[in-house]
């Protein structure tokens, strides 16, 4: 006989969710949140008052090895990580830092979509880690 399964829809806030599941949060302000877990790096999550989350990861300044080839590699890179892409955040125009970004619409969104990003980011960084650490090495 096939097993019937029964889904439970239950609600919760994104910081409240996020302590379920082990994550520790720190206000930045500005709707701005630090969410880490162990050893990972952490994502920047902004709660966007129009619906949206928008989460960032900070690769760091790669301004001392910088090229037409690094940024023509890093878009052929965005193949490969999707749903999360590459990009430059230029907030600080002396300090522009290299990016994992990643955005969601709220209206309907599952834990499993939420988790997913977390997921998804942290394969990233790996990919990241990996062709920068070929870059630095030369």
């Amino acid at each position: 006989m096939k097993e019937v399964t029964i889904n439970i829809r239950k609600q919760n806030s994104v910081l409240e969710f996020l302590g379920m599941h082990d994550f520790e949060v720190e206000d930045l302000g500005n709707h701005v949140y630090r969410v880490a877990r162990g050893d990972e790096l952490p994502v920047f999550l902004h709660l966007d008052d129009s619906s949206g989350l928008y989460f960032e990861v900070d690769l760091g300044n790669v301004s001392t090895v910088e090229s037409k080839e690094l940024y023509f590699k890093l878009l052929d890179l965005n193949t490969e990580i999707q749903p999360v892409s590459f990009g430059i955040n230029t907030t600080n125009p002396d300090d522009p830092r290299l990016v994992l970004v990643e955005s969601r619409e709220v209206g309907d969104l599952s834990d499993h979509e939420f988790l997913s990003v977390f997921d998804a980011l942290e394969l990233a960084v790996d990919k990241a880690e990996n062709f920068l650490a070929s870059v630095i090495k030369g």
